[in-house]
């Protein structure tokens, strides 16, 4: 029922679900550290990530306590057209996408980072390697 549930989730749940991520990434916070917080499973907390499951407004109002976040942070605007913030949080969902942003902004302002910029792209366009050269 997992993926089927996720298929006939409302967008607006599926924002949610993405807003809560990026905070908890952003915070350095595990599934299971918000959980804890929260007093849910981390697997509640996954489904929510996912908009599989509803956030009730008590338990988002916990977990942005938690998070450190406004609850209209997490909730947005109730559009079902992606707005920017979606899609920058779909984008830092990615796996790496925070660490990668950190070392960014620890290098010096300058050519450090127009070079890491560049290689990055570079790769981008790059032809995928064979599985064994991997």
């Amino acid at each position: 029922m997992g993926r089927r549930s996720e298929l006939l989730a409302d967008p607006v749940d599926i924002a949610v679900g993405a807003r809560i991520r990026l905070f908890r990434k952003m915070r350095g916070l595990s599934q299971q550290a918000l959980a804890d917080a929260a007093g849910v499973t981390f697997q509640q907390i996954q489904k929510y990530e996912r908009g599989a499951n509803r956030v009730s407004a008590s338990m988002l109002a916990r977990i942005a306590g938690t998070l450190r976040a406004p609850v209209s942070e997490l909730f947005g605007e109730a559009s079902t057209g992606m707005s920017a913030i979606d899609e920058v949080a779909a984008l830092l969902a990615q796996p790496g996408a925070i660490e990668l942003l950190r070392a960014y902004a620890d290098l010096p302002r300058g050519p450090a980072r127009a070079a890491l910029v560049d290689f990055v792209r570079s790769l981008r366009s790059a032809p995928a390697l064979p599985a064994e050269e991997q």
